[in-house]
């Protein structure tokens, strides 16, 4: 019992529960906005009672493509959102730290140690020619 109560107490657990509740939370905004809004839409184009019943001929065959594309809509907005909501900030928050911690971008630090590298192989260069 102690292993699993060390095991639920551990911070990465509650994050992650937190996250599906709000990923659940997130999915019913999104899919009651492609179900409101884009589904209507796209039935439309396809001359459709719903988007369930787009479709399109090919031959002989009828391609049920609306379910389709509404499931790529409600996944581009998902992944939108997360990204300009989550992974954007996190990014400039950790550029933030990171420029705190040692004064320069980390682009800077790579440039400053390529001009580094440079000086000294100059350097080398030189002393070879004095021989």
């Amino acid at each position: 019992m102690k292993g699993f109560k060390e095991f639920i107490m551990r911070g990465n657990v509650i994050e992650l529960a937190v996250a599906v509740i709000i990923g659940a939370a997130f999915t019913a905004i999104v899919t009651a906005l492609v179900e409101g809004i884009f589904n209507p839409i796209i039935a439309a184009i396809f001359n459709a009672d719903a988007i369930a019943d787009a479709t399109v001929t090919i031959g002989s065959v009828n391609l049920g493509i609306g379910a389709v594309i509404a499931a790529v809509i409600q996944f581009l907005l998902i992944a939108l959102v997360v990204y300009f909501v989550i992974i954007m900030p996190m990014n400039k928050l950790n550029e933030q730290m990171y420029i705190r911690k040692h004064g320069k971008k980390p682009e800077e630090e790579e440039a400053a140690a390529s001009e580094t590298d440079l000086l000294t192989e100059i350097r080398d260069l030189l002393k070879e020619r004095r021989v």
